[in-house]
């Protein structure tokens, strides 16, 4: 086969993998589409050594570094399909064309489903937002909205109100315990329960939302929990478990980032509910030593 390993994904987990593997200079081939799930985003914040630079400054230095490596290779294109064949897996590419690898590391992420309220798809990234940690220092204080439901609302706003006078406004079906109610006064988080109509204010910025029964509540950023949803469904197709989290269906991985299936690691957003890139990189050097590991037991028992 052309390649030791396929990975489909080449933002920060799958060319994390892609520089372990091709330093053992393993043959690898990275497929990637070009739209992160962080290009709404101006920055990154948080990650070690590139605070506050654009994540897409950041992908492209790792490419370029990955790239240097005479074993390694791209595409710029959509994967539409991926099978298992005899001693691997073929991968079909939206231009009709296929090629095959040994491995296969899912890396290509997942699609932020954030609440249907008008003005929140504008502002995404900007100033409707998901990550405090990402996000919340560069707000400065002041007035916060949180939006939330389920069972880790209370949990949720009580993170965000670190950094801001914290509005927690109830999300559909969602009710508060006791215990959370109490958390939520410890921390100096206020209970709107009149569900948000819709956010105001000009182009990205936010000046505030406007609620169903007409009161307008002065915000200067609105944390959205949003739910995702896996970008592609070549997990599932392949026969690997899923697993549920608060945030929605991820791939089920072990310790070593591989799924259920022989041969199919994944690293990434795609395969853990917690995210942000130091946490894809570390996912994708582990997928890649365990990918490793596979290929030298398969060589080893071969001989």
């Amino acid at each position: 086969m052309p390649h030791d390993a396929l990975i489909i994904g080449g933002s920060y987990a799958g060319l994390s993998a892609a520089l372990q593997l091709v330093r053992a200079r393993r043959r690898v081939l990275v497929i990637d589409d070009g739209r992160p799930r962080n290009r709404f985003a101006a920055r990154a914040h948080g990650v070690l050594a590139n605070d506050g630079r654009p994540g897409a400054e950041i992908a492209a230095a790792a490419h370029a570094q990955v790239a240097a490596y005479p074993t390694a290779a791209f595409r710029r294109t959509e994967a539409v399909a991926v099978e298992r064949i005899d001693g691997g897996f073929q991968v079909a590419f939206a231009d009709g064309t296929r090629t095959t690898g040994r491995r296969l590391l899912l890396s290509h992420g997942v699609e932020d489903v954030p609440a249907d309220i008008p003005g929140v798809k504008e502002r995404w990234g900007r100033t409707a937002l998901h990550c405090p940690w990402c996000h919340g220092y560069e707000i400065g204080g002041g007035p916060v909205g949180v939006l939330g439901w389920g069972d880790h609302a209370a949990a949720y706003a009580s993170t965000v109100a670190e950094w801001g006078q914290a509005t927690l406004f109830l999300g559909p079906d969602t009710v508060l315990s006791p215990e959370d109610v109490r958390l939520l006064h410890r921390r100096g988080v206020t209970i709107e329960t009149t569900p948000i109509a819709r956010l105001e204010g000009e182009a990205q910025t936010l000046t505030g939302v406007r609620l169903a029964d007409g009161r307008f509540v002065v915000l200067k950023a609105l944390f959205v929990g949003a739910n995702v949803r896996i970008a592609s469904p070549f997990a599932e197709h392949l026969g690997c478990e899923m697993t549920d989290t608060p945030v929605g269906r991820v791939i089920k991985v072990d310790a070593q980032q591989q799924t259920t299936q022989p041969g199919v690691f994944a690293a990434g957003d795609l395969a853990r509910a917690a995210s942000n890139i130091t946490l894809a990189t570390s996912d994708g050097m582990t997928a890649a030593h365990a990918l490793f590991r596979s290929l030298i037991e398969e060589e080893t028992a071969a001989a």
